[in-house]
Formats: C-alpha cells, structure tokens, sequence
C-alpha cells in the first residue's frame, strides 16, 4: 500500500462500545497503518515531561502516585461532569497528541493513506485536519452489552459515559461515510468499500 505523493489521513471515530477498535483491526488487515489517539494519549500522559508537569499543577500531584504512575480514576473524577476542567485537561494533551500524529504520518508517508483512531475526534476538532471521517454506530443496547463485558460495570455506568459523549445524529454531519456494526452486519464488505474508495482517490 503505497506509492502516494500526498498520504491521505482518514479518521475513525463513534460512540463508546460501537466497535472502532474492531473496524479498525479489519483496516489494519489491509495493511493500513492505524494510530490510536486515545492509547497515544494515555502514553504520553506518563512519558512526556511537559504534560506531567502541566497535570501535577493543573490537577494536582496526587494524580500520579510514587512511581509515577497516573492515577486515571482520580483524574477522570476531577474532571468528570466538569466541563471547564475538561477542557483545561484536553488543552494539555491534545495539542501534543496531534504533534505526535503528525510524526506517525511522517513515517508512514509511503502509504496512500493511514487510519487515526478517536473517541473524541468530532469534540475536540481533529476531524478537521483530516481528509475523510468514518463514523462507526451500532445499537444503544449492542453498545451496552459490549462496554458491561468489556469494562466489567454496571449497565448504569455505560448509559452515564454515553449520555457525556456527543451522539451519532450529532456526529454524522462531520464525518464523509458511516459503518454499521451490529450483529448480523457485514462489516468486512464496509470496510473494503470505503478502502477502495480511498485507494483511488
């Protein structure tokens, strides 16, 4: 998959417990190269120098304990139905995070396009750098079943991460194409549609 004079960045994004990781390995069988935002993130939070000490002062030296590890559960209750902490959290690692996407299309400017992987690509604005959006939605009762087997909670605390995330309705205006992945859908013919769309484009 190469031979490009200008790599393609497509974005995939949707709702918790609607399946990116899952369309996105099906990408990556193809032989795309998919970066992950949200693990990116989560590196970074521990290795980057500069956004730990952006936390510590921001949040507090508590959010790491003493091997340095950060204590997401604390950090996600400060920030937690509070949008202006939220927004001072995601102004000091997404701008890094995009830093770090822009290295990771560098070394993969070869291929005719690569995948970013996001939860929060709509919300926090990165789809505008991007030259396509895939939207992955499934059913609301699909999603909670896979988050309570997934992440091992309650049925109560899947609907109250959903109700904080941004709906598909609300999504769908932002994003070029859209992969349905319930049960019984035939996600690999999706996947290799949109793929063939992108390859000759």
């Amino acid at each position: 998959m190469n031979r490009r004079a200008s790599t393609l960045k497509v974005g995939i994004t949707g709702g918790i417990g609607s399946g990116k990781t899952t369309i996105c390995n099906l990408f990556e069988d193809l032989g795309i190269p998919i970066y992950n935002a949200d693990n990116r993130a989560k590196f970074l939070m521990h290795t980057d120098p500069s956004i730990v000490a952006a936390l510590k002062s921001t949040f507090g030296g508590d959010i790491y304990n003493s091997e340095g590890i950060l204590q997401r559960a604390l950090l996600a209750k400060k920030v937690f139905n509070n949008h202006i902490e939220l927004d001072k959290l995601n102004k000091i690692v997404h701008p890094r995070v995009r830093a770090d996407f822009e290295s990771f299309i560098e070394s993969h400017k070869t291929y005719i396009y690569i995948i970013q992987e996001s939860a929060l690509m709509i919300e926090t604005g990165a789809y505008k750098s991007m030259d396509a959006v895939v939207l992955i939605v499934a059913d609301l009762e699909t999603r909670i079943e896979r988050v309570m087997e997934r992440d091992h909670c309650s049925r109560e605390e899947v609907l109250s991460r959903i109700s904080n995330q941004m709906t598909d309705e609300e999504k769908s205006p932002f994003c070029q194409y859209i992969i349905h992945n319930n049960p019984g859908d035939d996600i690999e013919s999706q996947v290799e549609k949109i793929h063939h769309i992108l390859c000759e484009q």
